[in-house]
């Protein structure tokens, strides 16, 4: 199964987050965080980082997202907070 880039996900897509909720996709941007809206405890639209993205559905299945490198050091600075 390919992997998709977190620059690649496109608005409107369905993704699930590292927490398992799920969200749809709210831009078409490119970067460390991105616009989704979250169906979590309440559902909300917010800000959420691209490292936090770990699937997306496409075709009716689940694929795996890859993250850059700089989302994957993002992700250890944010952790140590």
């Amino acid at each position: 199964m390919i992997a998709i880039k977190t620059n690649e996900i496109k608005k409107g897509e369905r993704i699930r987050l590292r927490n398992g909720w799920e969200a749809d996709m709210a831009d078409n941007a490119k970067g460390n965080t991105r616009m989704a809206k979250v169906y979590g405890y309440e559902t909300e639209i917010g800000s959420v980082y691209s490292h936090d993205i770990m699937y997306v559905q496409r075709g009716g299945t689940w694929q795996p997202v890859e993250h850059t490198p700089a989302q994957a050091k993002l992700r250890k600075t944010v952790a140590s907070f």
